[in-house]
């Protein structure tokens, strides 16, 4: 059994949003009618990795609806119409979020903020974004660009201080709390490039949490990847996430 698997059933759905690059479809995961007490109101927008919104992206966002949270999962590739790739497919998940440069991602953010305000009437201040692999960097673009937001977490996010799409030069523009995870042993995110990004989000003055997991590379809570999935930094890694969330999105009593 896995170490997240969800025993309670949640609601879930495919809807459709504009952006202006067209239509994107998102992956919704409500909570069950049993869960809902007190939860009403807060959503947390789960954003891929470089495979699209396959089933692992799906299974996070179920796990988000089980704790309590309405999750939307938007699909990236829309542009494209990739839709997922398998996982031994890395080359061409490499070209595709190469191409998705800042602007997209905070077009398609801002697409899920806006629906979520004018149809589920949740405001940004009662959403949190949390992206994996390309997400992280994806999550931590759109942190720098949309305001208002209650939180944002970025799990093994590399590009973020290096790369064509590189953002650390915004981190000024952050305006809410922020916690990021890294495994130490993940190749795509040096021990440099962690250094860089500490000390940029300590000048900024922003909230932030970030860990630094022991014998953990990428992917390390990804459990749809045995080989790279490590049960106890994954396991610590979601208890710090939940904590964080719901201490910044409590739930209405």
């Amino acid at each position: 059994m896995s170490d997240q698997q969800t025993p309670i059933p949640v609601e879930s759905e495919r809807i459709n949003v504009s952006t202006a690059s067209g239509e994107m479809w998102i992956y919704c995961a409500r909570p069950a009618p049993g869960r809902r007490q007190g939860a009403e109101g807060r959503a947390v927008v789960v954003l891929q990795e470089a495979f699209g919104v396959n089933d692992h992206i799906q299974d996070v966002a179920r796990r988000f609806a089980d704790h309590g949270y309405l999750a939307f999962a938007p699909d990236l590739f829309h542009r494209t119409g990739t839709g997922t790739l398998a996982y031994d497919q890395h080359g061409e998940a490499m070209a595709l979020i190469g191409a998705l440069g800042p602007d997209a991602i905070v077009e398609d953010v801002q697409a899920v903020l806006d629906h979520l305000a004018r149809a589920e009437d949740i405001p940004p201040a009662r959403t949190a974004v949390v992206g994996f692999c390309f997400g992280g960097r994806a999550a931590f673009t759109a942190a720098t660009a949309v305001k208002g937001l209650a939180a944002t977490v970025v799990f093994y996010g590399p590009g973020i201080a290096a790369g064509p799409h590189a953002v650390l030069d915004r981190v000024a523009d952050l305006d809410a709390p922020l916690m990021l995870h890294v495994g130490s042993e993940d190749p795509t995110i040096p021990p440099a490039q962690v250094e860089a990004i500490d000390a940029a989000l300590a000048k900024s003055g922003i909230a932030y949490e970030s860990y630094l997991y022991d014998a953990a590379g990428h992917a390390f809570a990804c459990d749809a990847r045995p080989s790279m999935y490590r049960s106890g930094p994954a396991r610590l890694a979601w208890e710090r996430t939940y904590s964080f969330l719901d201490r910044l999105l409590p739930t209405v009593v």
